[in-house]
């Protein structure tokens, strides 16, 4: 199986000061074409660094893609690492590329400084893709089989994500007709409600008796549960569904309701998928998630369809005035109680007419705690024409981690109320 690398370059990563998109976009690309990712590496902005990183990483892959370091600034020093690394010192100018610099900056209404026009000089040991949405091309550079073991291919793209995510199409296209492509498949089921080290142990007999060449992921999340991924690499990709959907079928009767998706999904993904299905509607009252379950469900295109509104009821005063709970209730119970999140998802159903409704009060932290009520506390409560349920759980984390788990709970919780209700 042909294999690959994924290196970045630019202080910028190492330092915490930009976070590194390009490599999962790439990874994702490569495995689509049944190319096996080995490493991801970030590398600084040091000629010899970078020479000596990226030599070894041609050592063990066949594939090397490299974003980053290309731009027309002094501190943009890839190029030139990377033609020593080719045997040369000799540059070329590439029209196709200084074409593009000139439409690009001529549409921006800038001059066209030397600088920019650097950027199309290119080693002449490399072949040149022309980045269409940028300035820096995509160099290729090919290496015999005698330099490393094996034929290698380089290929150094900018590191502007949208410039980057833009020639994958084409290193894609170059990558097939370069390399001889064995299918790769991924089965990914998503699972809620069970922690990972739990997960391992309820699933150990059955993982311990697959086969040689499947491998199985556990890609644990505080919002979206811990993510199974079933891979196979090699051999036809219809043996390999029909495999791997074998072992899959062994794991739905352990895991059961567990399961919520054999898709990458996300939780409001497949609720907003059963409501839509059914014809139904949701909605939310939040205290302590502060809006975070209505921001899940819009950033679905098309939810609207489906999700009503919410209201965010910080305050004790939007409990009582907006959502009608009793001033009684937030008296006698407080607002993190069962009481008051029954309440709130059975006010917030009635405003927005809603045919489901999920209501969080809980104690995030890091202070606001007692003895009987502690940091990390919710109440979750859903409602619908068939009742309201309430329940109480407790985490600990800090408050980012614990606001994540309070809105993760709730969607699970209101996943299983949709789904026993609708029959879906």
């Amino acid at each position: 199986m042909t294999r690959a690398s994924i290196c970045t370059i630019g202080d910028e990563i190492l330092i915490g000061q930009v976070v590194d998109t390009n490599s999962s976009h790439i990874s994702r690309a490569l495995n689509s074409l049944g190319i096996r990712v080995t490493r991801m590496i970030s590398i600084g902005d040091e000629h010899d660094i970078i020479i000596e990183g990226i030599e070894s990483e041609l050592r063990r892959n066949e594939i090397v893609i490299v974003t980053g370091g290309l731009g027309p600034t002094k501190d943009d020093i890839t190029k030139h690492a990377l033609a020593e690394l080719s045997g040369t010192q000799s540059y070329r100018t590439d029209e196709r590329q200084l074409e593009i610099i000139h439409r690009i900056l001529s549409s921006r209404g800038l001059d066209i400084l030397d600088i920019n026009i650097a950027q199309a000089s290119v080693p002449q040991t490399c072949e040149v893709i022309p980045n269409k949405l940028g300035t820096a091309p995509i160099m290729v550079f090919r290496f015999p089989e005698e330099r490393f073991g094996h034929k290698a291919t380089l290929y150094s793209l900018p590191g502007v994500p949208f410039e980057a995510l833009g020639a994958l199409q084409d290193i894609s296209d170059d990558i097939r007709k370069h390399y001889q492509i064995s299918d790769i498949y991924h089965k990914t089921l998503m699972t809620f409600g069970i922690a990972e080290s739990a997960l391992s142990k309820m699933i150990e007999e059955w993982e311990d008796s697959l086969p040689q060449d499947m491998h199985l992921a556990y890609l644990p999340d505080a919002l979206t549960g811990v993510r199974l991924r079933l891979s196979i690499y090699g051999g036809s990709k219809e043996e390999q569904e029909a495999r791997i959907e074998a072992e899959i079928a062994k794991l739905r009767q352990i895991l059961g309701d567990a399961i919520y998706s054999e898709h990458d999904d996300r939780q409001e993904t497949c609720i907003g998928r059963m409501l839509a299905a059914k014809g139904k509607t949701v909605s939310a009252a939040e205290s302590c998630t502060g809006g975070m379950i209505s921001s899940l469900f819009t950033s679905i295109p098309g939810s609207s369809e489906y999700y009503l509104g919410s209201v965010t009821s910080y305050a004790n005063s939007v409990k009582t005035g907006v959502l009608g709970v009793p001033a009684e209730i937030i008296e006698k119970h407080g607002a993190v109680s069962e009481e008051c999140v029954r309440a709130m998802a059975e006010g917030v159903r009635r405003i927005t007419g809603s045919d489901f409704a999920v209501a969080t009060s809980g104690i995030a932290g890091p202070g606001g705690g007692s003895e009987e009520k502690p940091v990390g506390l919710v109440w979750i409560g859903v409602s619908s024409q068939n009742g309201t349920e309430a329940y109480r759980m407790v985490f600990r984390g800090d408050r980012k981690r614990n606001i994540d788990r309070f809105a993760a709970n709730a969607l699970n919780i209101l996943r299983k109320k949709i789904k026993n209700e609708l029959n879906y």
